[in-house]
């Protein structure tokens, strides 16, 4: 399916995944019903209405951007962390992937002069010359870093990977984290697959937006706890370590 995704800029509610999404659920033959949604989702977090967390979404401003290639159904999904990353990265593109089409606003974006593309995957995947495992100094060169992120299951970012020829000419950027995942909203089969929103709050750190960084990690906490308390109907602690975490960064 090919879907024509408008740029930037990403401000909720209508950021890139939430257009996305809209786009997806226009072309669908059958509406997608997503579990648990009988007593009614905000539109503007996916959550059930009572755990909303859009009064609590920070604002960070960032040098870089990201660009998502989504898997046919990610955008759908509650649990996507994708939507994360556009609700505090203004610069935040999103598209469907195909694998007979490309959007022409992606081939666009990616050869847009004040970025610089990197396709962040694996190095183990491609030969060492593509690899790069770091940035240059902030502002060398004068293009701004674009991180390109595969969003869907493991499967799915392989294959897309794979047959996506306009992607072959990127730099890779491999990286190396010390800590595990800590993503709780759906199961890996290996600690070292981080979530969409880990893996882009990395590259933030790596491009020296370290607030930003820690910003969207609180973001995907405050956003797990809610939804887990939601989907097993226990008690919502407004002030946990999640919470405050946010708060403390929103607020120094």
């Amino acid at each position: 399916m090919h879907l024509v995704i408008t740029p930037p800029p990403s401000h909720v509610p209508g950021h890139a995944v939430s257009r996305l999404r809209l786009a997806r659920l226009a072309a669908s033959a059958k509406p997608f019903v997503a579990r648990g949604s009988g007593g009614g989702r905000c539109a503007g977090c996916r959550l059930v209405a009572s755990h909303c967390v859009c009064a609590l979404r920070p604002l960070v401003a960032t040098r870089a951007g990201m660009c998502l290639v989504m898997g046919d159904i990610e955008a759908l999904k509650p649990s996507n962390t994708g939507w994360l990353v556009a609700d505090l990265v203004a610069d935040t593109w999103a598209f469907g992937w195909s694998r007979t089409a490309v959007d022409p606003g992606l081939l666009a974006l990616l050869a847009d002069p004040q970025w610089q593309p990197y396709l962040v995957f694996p190095g183990e995947f491609v030969p060492p010359g593509r690899v790069v495992t770091g940035l240059p100094p902030r502002g060398e060169g004068g293009k701004k870093p674009l991180f390109v992120l595969l969003d869907g299951t493991w499967s799915e970012a392989r294959k897309m990977f794979r047959k996506s020829p306009y992607l072959d000419t990127l730099p890779v950027l491999s990286l190396h984290p010390d800590q595990v995942s800590n993503y709780r909203l759906r199961r890996s089969a290996r600690e070292s697959h981080f979530c969409t929103s880990e893996v882009a709050a990395l590259c933030l750190a790596m491009a020296g937006e370290t607030h930003a960084a820690q910003s969207l990690a609180a973001w995907l906490d405050v956003f797990t706890t809610h939804y887990l308390s939601a989907k097993r109907s226990v008690v919502l602690d407004r002030d946990d370590e999640p919470h405050q975490r946010l708060r403390d960064l929103m607020h120094p």
